[in-house]
């Protein structure tokens, strides 16, 4: 349930490559956070990465998700490089609105 969120949230259009970049690593750090400490990593990645999959072509920071994801799976103990993203101003709700 988690991954439709997120990819909901990562289905957007963002004005620049680096913002592609930070809302992909938002994205996942989101579906990270949101996993049980009970469930398998390379179980939930996987279903994670399939489902995602479809959605690479058309939204830029899906594809960096997924990059991020495939990452994980191939090299499980490297550590992948993630950011928050740098304080700034957006330009607020007009902004957001003109980004759907």
């Amino acid at each position: 349930m988690l991954i439709a969120l997120t990819l909901t949230q990562l289905q957007v259009n963002p004005t620049t490559p680096e913002r592609a970049e930070e809302l992909g690593q938002l994205g996942y750090m989101q579906w990270l956070g949101g996993l049980p400490g009970s469930a398998c990593y390379q179980t939930e990645a996987g279903y994670a990465y399939m489902t995602a999959l479809p959605f690479k072509d058309t939204a830029p920071a899906v594809a960096v998700f997924c990059r991020l994801l495939k990452a994980s799976l191939d090299t499980p103990l490297q550590p992948l490089d993630l950011a928050l993203p740098k304080p700034r101003r957006r330009g607020g709700a007009r902004e957001r609105r003109l980004s759907y």
